[in-house]
């Protein structure tokens, strides 16, 4: 029976393969190692085997999480999951990244909830290429107005996009949004300083969104196994 280390280890090597596939530079991508809804032992265990970054989806879950794994000061933890307004401060708090940020409002009460003496929140703006009605996510229009004003926000620092294509599409259709995503981002880097993550791909659309660019995946099943 495979153990997280061991699955951490064939996920490095997909994603390796998929950017040397891509003809892309060694390492130009990230692993996001998805730990909604699992224990904090398999964290730790993902850590003992070098992982450093991880997603969360739920607030209130990643905050516990967080709280009980702050002696390992070098995790960098990611929210991931749609942020209501009412727990923007939680956020602001105890994160590192928001990669789900999809209108303004939550992103001025992040800047305004960041705690003094703390480094400038990271975060992406999310999109909605396909206007689907059960994601959030911004649309493509909305984006320069957006980028431009969090840009303007002392405690917040823009690296980039992120989006959860769909995936009851044909590839031809999921090769045609990540396109669309990967000119957005190229238009956002030479419009703002510091962007430099492209957050696409998961499990079973990884290499795709690889050789379209994409400078982070987000996988969880395929290393923590099937979700609680």
């Amino acid at each position: 029976m495979q153990t997280i280390a061991d699955r951490l280890t064939n996920a490095r090597q997909e994603i390796e393969h998929a950017i040397a596939d891509a003809h892309r530079p060694a390492h130009c991508v990230r692993l996001l190692a998805v730990s909604k809804t699992k224990p904090v032992s398999d964290i730790k265990a993902a850590y003992e085997a070098g992982q450093r970054q991880f997603g969360e989806n739920y607030i209130q879950e990643g905050v516990a999480k967080i709280e009980q794994l702050k002696m390992l000061s070098d995790i960098e933890w990611h929210m991931i999951g749609p942020i209501q307004s009412n727990k923007t401060k939680l956020v602001a708090e105890h994160f590192d990244w928001v990669q789900s940020v999809d209108r303004l409002k939550i992103a001025t009460r992040l800047n305004e909830q960041r705690p003094a003496g703390m480094p400038p929140l990271n975060v992406c703006i999310q999109l909605n290429l396909e206007q689907e009605a059960t994601k959030s996510g911004i649309l493509p229009a909305e984006l320069p107005g957006i980028a431009e004003a969090i840009c303007a926000l002392p405690n917040l620092k823009l690296r980039g996009l992120m989006a959860i294509p769909a995936t009851n599409v044909s590839e031809a259709q999921q090769c045609d949004t990540l396109s669309q995503l990967h000119a957005l981002y190229t238009e956002l880097q030479a419009s703002a300083d510091g962007i430099d993550t492209l957050s696409v791909g998961m499990s079973n659309d990884m290499a795709l969104a690889i050789a379209h660019g994409s400078t982070m995946v987000r996988i969880g099943t395929a290393i923590f196994g099937s979700r609680n």
